[in-house]
């Protein structure tokens, strides 16, 4: 059972500079990177560190 993680309005905007169509698959990628660190909550910092662990520009 995984735990619910939860986004923050400024990280839901961050999300949104991602193209729709990858929004999904790009949103998941995040929430495990948070989940194998330990952190529920996604905030831009945690976007952040995902975007730069991914190598997304």
């Amino acid at each position: 059972m995984s735990r619910q993680i939860e986004w923050t309005a400024e990280a839901e905007a961050c999300l949104k500079e991602i193209p729709f169509f990858v929004r999904p698959a790009a949103r998941k990628k995040i929430e495990k990177f948070a989940e194998a660190a330990g952190i529920t909550q996604i905030t831009p910092e945690v976007y952040a560190q995902a975007k730069e662990k991914f190598g997304s520009n």
